[in-house]
């Protein structure tokens, strides 16, 4: 299990990252982009992920891991639950998610060599 505090810790990590309520939820934007969306009350992050990226990690357990219904999933919005998934695969899927939407220069030193 992954708490909305650990959320936080993780996604406020990543360079010039900042928090922004967005609707019912909370956002993590880098350079006013958002790379993900906490909600407490359903214990789920949403994230933006490309497609392939998207199909990578929904294949590991699709209660776990699963495509936001509708039109956003099908763009690569992927909720997380974070009741079920591992520390590891969550810090993972975030680090992908903000390599998905921050500038080249912020996103380079996470990517693999």
């Amino acid at each position: 299990m992954v708490t909305s505090e650990a959320v936080r810790q993780f996604a406020l990590s990543f360079p010039e990252t900042d928090e922004h309520p967005h609707f019912e939820r909370t956002a993590f934007r880098v350079k006013k982009k958002i790379f993900a969306s906490l909600s407490e009350k359903d214990m789920n992050v949403s994230l933006k992920l490309t497609l392939k990226d998207q199909s990578v990690f929904c294949s590991f357990d699709k209660t776990v891991i699963y495509p936001v219904p509708g039109g956003w999933g099908r763009m690569g919005f992927t909720f997380v639950n974070l009741r079920k998934v591992r520390k590891s695969m969550f810090k993972d899927a975030l680090t992908v998610a903000y390599c998905t939407v921050a500038p080249p220069k912020l996103a380079e030193k996470f990517l693999p060599k």
